[in-house]
């Protein structure tokens, strides 16, 4: 990923895996395909954030700018980092793929089976999207100190 938004190279790359990898398994939701959704620059780091839509998993991923300073080259596939947003600190696996480099997942829903359709589980990308960027906190994503983790169910207000 050079200078463009990622979300074509990752929907390549992740429908070649649900085409070979991931084909026929049981746990995917053939109500859904691969979508990349609402890949942004976040604050003055320039790293992208969005929602990436598969039949086995939705995940918020962020992905490293240009530049790709630490956190992103210090970490190895399966670690954990944490990450502060507005509305709280959350933690994100480090996961790679030799198409993309280091990138970080928080899982959403995996597997997706609650969405009938692309566009329900569209919507609920965006709209967590939107929670993640609400809270008393205006600065940008940034390492943040160190304080408990929210959950993800209490992420999408779902309890602890």
């Amino acid at each position: 990923m050079k200078d463009g938004n990622p979300a074509p190279l990752l929907e390549r790359v992740f429908r070649r895996i649900a085409a070979t990898g991931m084909a026929d398994m049981p746990l995917a939701n053939p109500a859904l395909g691969v979508e990349a959704v609402a890949f942004r620059r976040q604050g003055e780091s320039g790293h992208w954030l969005g929602v990436l839509i598969t039949p086995w998993a939705m995940n918020l991923l962020y992905l490293p700018a240009e530049n790709g300073v630490p956190p992103w080259s210090n970490k190895k596939a399966g670690d954990k980092h944490l990450w502060h947003f507005p509305s709280g600190d959350y933690e994100f696996t480090v996961a790679a793929e030799d198409e993309l480099g280091v990138y970080h997942l928080c899982s959403l829903f995996s597997p997706p089976t609650q969405f009938a359709s692309q566009e329900a589980a569209r919507q609920t990308a965006c709209a967590t999207l939107a929670a993640l960027m609400v809270g008393d906190d205006t600065t940008a994503p940034a390492e943040p100190p160190a304080t408990p983790v929210n959950s993800r169910r209490a992420f999408l207000r779902l309890g602890r």
